[in-house]
Order: C-alpha cells, then structure tokens, then sequence
C-alpha cells in the first residue's frame, strides 16, 4: 500500500477558481476519473476528477477554498494491485513474492523536499492613480523599499509598472514614467489599458420592507461573476448594434427534409447550426470580425482559425461553450458538437477548454420568443450575433408584383465601433443574410 498525493490539473488560464463543493470524505474509496470536487470559475461551473484509484486517506481542502494547478487536494492509499494493473502488469501473487537478499545500500543524495502548493489568493484590484496601495505585499513586483514608499505616496500599484532596471527590477524614474503616462492619456483609453471601471454614483440603499413583503434570493456565482464581466465589456468596448431581417423560407425547409437524416446519426439538426456555418463564411468575407483588439489598443490581431461561441441557459446561469474549427465541419457535425457541448453545460460538465478560443459567438433566443435585443460583446472578441423568433411575414415580390408569405428571421448584431465602422457592419449583416436566404451557399 503505497499513499499517493491527487494535485489539481491543468484549469486553463485562471488564476484560481473556488470550491463550491466536496464530493469525497476519509475512507472513501474512488476509481480514476471519479469527481473529487466541485469548482465554479467566471464562467461555469466542473468538477475535478481523480487521475489515481484508492482510498482517500486525507482531504485537504475545503469548501470555501481557491485553488490552482498543483494544488494538493487529497491523499489516496492506492494498493499494489491497483499500481499494477494501471502499468497492464499482473498483480503479483503470494507464491511470487520472495524475500529480497540483503545488499549494501548505496546511499543516494538527499533531494530538497519539494514545497506544498501554496494558497492562490485572488488578485487584487488596481486602484485608480491616488488612492493608497498598499505595494508591499506585491512579492512579484521587484523594487527597493523607497521606490515602494515612493510609488505609495503617489497612490501606483507596482503591478501595472514596467521595471526598466536589471531582472526587470522597478527604478524610481520607471514610476515617474508610468505617472506621466497616466496623466496625458484620454480618460477612456486609460481605463481600457488598466481595467478600471467607470466612476459611477452609488446605489441608494432602499429599505424595501417599507413598501410590502420581500424575499431575499442569492445570486449563483455564475451569474455575479458573468455580471461583472458583461459590465466591463458593456462600458469598455463601445457597442453598435445593427438590426436585419433574413429570409429563411428555403433553409427551414431544406432543415426539415434533412431531419431524417440527421436522426439517423443521432443528431438534432436546428437552425443554430446553420448560424453557425454561415458566420463562419461571413466572418471570412470580413475577416475584422475575426480579430481582437491588442491591450494596448494599437493593433488588431487577426486570426486564422473559426471558432464560434454559442450562449447556453442553465439553471446556474448563462455560459458560452465553443464549437472548435467551424471551417472543416458540415452542418450535421456542428449539430452534432451543439448537443454535446450543451449536455455538457446543463449537467455541469463543462470543461473551461470548451469554454475558451472564441472567435465570435451567437445568441439564439428563437426558441424563447422576442423580436430584437441588443447583445453584448463577448470581449476580447468585437462581435456578436443575437437572432429572434423568426415569423411569417409578407414580403413583396418584385417578379410577380405580389406579396408572399415568407419565414423573416430577425437577426441583431453588436459589434466594437473601435475596430467596426457601420458600413461594415451593415455589409456583415447583409452578407448573412444573402448567406441564410440560399441554402446552396452554406455548401460552398
């Protein structure tokens, strides 16, 4: 019986994430890829499988706790028969085993005891130039102490400076620099670099009870974390939002002559797949779509890979998962990956690499109801699409000179007037729907 330590693996680019639940106690006994625990990021909710099988000996977290890659979680007894059987050996038997000759043991050098993860904490937030930062306790900010009561006494956090002296290390003039900057800066560029929010008045407190009978409801985690973010793409990127209608008659019909087909791989084919496949042309045609602004604001990056976001309810809130290499795929494989991403955000299941490399997204509230709303970007990106309930409307018919009942799709996109004038945008949308109104264009 060997005691084997089970960290936290690879969780993407956070920093940390919080545990929200503990699925495991001492004495259990757990198979790999068996959920431990329970964590909730900004975007979604997963758990943390077991990579060893055993005995839990030990929990060392709790709920509460944040955590990183490498963190200990539990200590697992795993047998000898367990280790075997996980390198395809045979489990050695009584009959095998023999005792071992006693040889001279040569001592090997003593290796320095590796140190336990230490708790990830969660980075604090920079505070505007003037008010007080306490920079002492940033260890990852190289400076002398005068240079850090320096920087004190003009209210800069050291995490936003450019240490200019050797090994990066922070000099006196580095601040002075980065004090000048700040000041000859527009007021929204300089939010934009350092993340700042907007100065806004606070809230009234409002004593509800006064009015009548209340009842106090927590938010999920998800949603004030998501809330945060869609307030800081709300005010950071300047959105427009452009307003179309798609004619969609053919594709909802050659959509229902392929429902058959797509049963037969076990697919539901909707018309969020035809969203998607379509973006993906229109997002070629104009490829500023398919970029994200630098963070220093003076360059956009261009990509050369489709990857499109998809807004999924749950009961826990709002997420995005992501349908990979959009380019190389039918409709009845985009489909396929739409069931198996959206299974996996309702059951918690998520993974945040599904949730991560968006190019674009699409917010479908068709099945819903409604007939235009105004998306918000899903920063870094500069784009998104929100589409309605399609319904019969009449459009009139230059050939025949009549009005004909067709199936409109109103569509709504936003988009980041910093990297998206209207005429592009008004060609975005025109190119989607030129797109949606033939079907025989998704199959170029």
């Amino acid at each position: 019986m060997s005691v084997k330590d089970i960290l936290v693996p690879d969780i993407g680019d956070f920093e940390s994430v919080d545990i929200i639940d503990v699925l495991v106690s001492p004495g259990d006994t757990v198979a790999i890829d068996d959920p431990l625990i329970t964590v909730e990021s900004d975007k979604a909710s997963m758990d943390i499988p077991s990579s060893e099988a055993g005995v839990v000996k030990e929990v060392k977290i709790k709920v509460g706790d944040q955590i990183a890659e490498g963190h200990l979680l539990i200590t697992l007894e795993v047998s000898a028969v367990t280790e075997a059987t996980k390198h395809g050996e045979a489990a050695p038997t009584q009959a095998e085993v023999k005792p071992a000759k006693k040889e001279v043991a040569i001592p090997e050098p003593t290796r320095p005891a590796a140190e336990p993860p230490k708790q990830v904490q969660p980075a604090a937030k920079p505070a505007p130039i003037g008010a007080h930062v306490d920079t002492d306790r940033e260890v990852s900010s190289h400076a002398s102490p005068s240079v850090r009561k320096f920087a004190r006494e003009l209210g800069v956090d050291l995490k936003l400076v450019q240490g200019s002296g050797k090994k990066n290390r922070i000099l006196q003039t580095d601040v002075q620099n980065f004090v000048k900057g700040e000041l000859v800066k527009p007021r929204s560029d300089s939010m934009a670099a350092g993340g700042k929010q907007l100065s806004t008045l606070a809230m009234p407190v409002i004593d509800f009870t006064k009015f009548g009978d209340i009842k106090t409801t927590p938010l999920s985690r998800i949603k004030k974390l998501s809330g945060a973010n869609l307030h800081r793409n709300w005010v950071t990127a300047p959105h427009v939002t452009q307003f179309d209608d798609a004619d969609i008659t053919d594709l909802e019909d050659f959509r229902k002559s392929m429902k058959s087909e797509a049963e037969k791989r076990g697919v539901k084919l909707t018309l969020l797949a035809f969203l998607i496949k379509a973006s993906v042309n229109t997002l070629k045609a104009y490829p500023n779509f398919n970029a994200s602004l630098s963070a220093d604001g003076d360059s956009l990056i261009m990509k050369n890979y489709y990857n499109v976001g998809f807004a999924c309810d749950t009961p826990d809130g709002l997420v995005v998962p992501v349908v990979k290499n959009v380019q190389n795929k039918d409709v009845l494989a985009i489909a396929a990956d739409l069931m198996e991403l959206s299974g996996k955000a309702r059951e918690r299941k998520l993974k945040v690499e599904e949730m991560q490399g968006g190019c674009f997204t699409i917010s479908s509230l068709g099945g819903i109801g409604g007939t235009m709303f105004t998306p918000i970007i899903n920063c870094p990106e500069v784009g998104i699409l929100g589409v309605s309930r399609a319904s019969i409307k009449p459009i009139y018919n230059k050939v025949t000179g009549e009005f004909e009942p067709r199936l409109m799709l109103p569509m709504s996109l936003s988009y980041d007037h910093r990297v998206i004038d209207g005429a592009d945008g008004a060609r975005f949308t025109s190119h989607m729907r030129m797109m949606l109104s033939d079907v025989r264009r998704l199959l170029l």
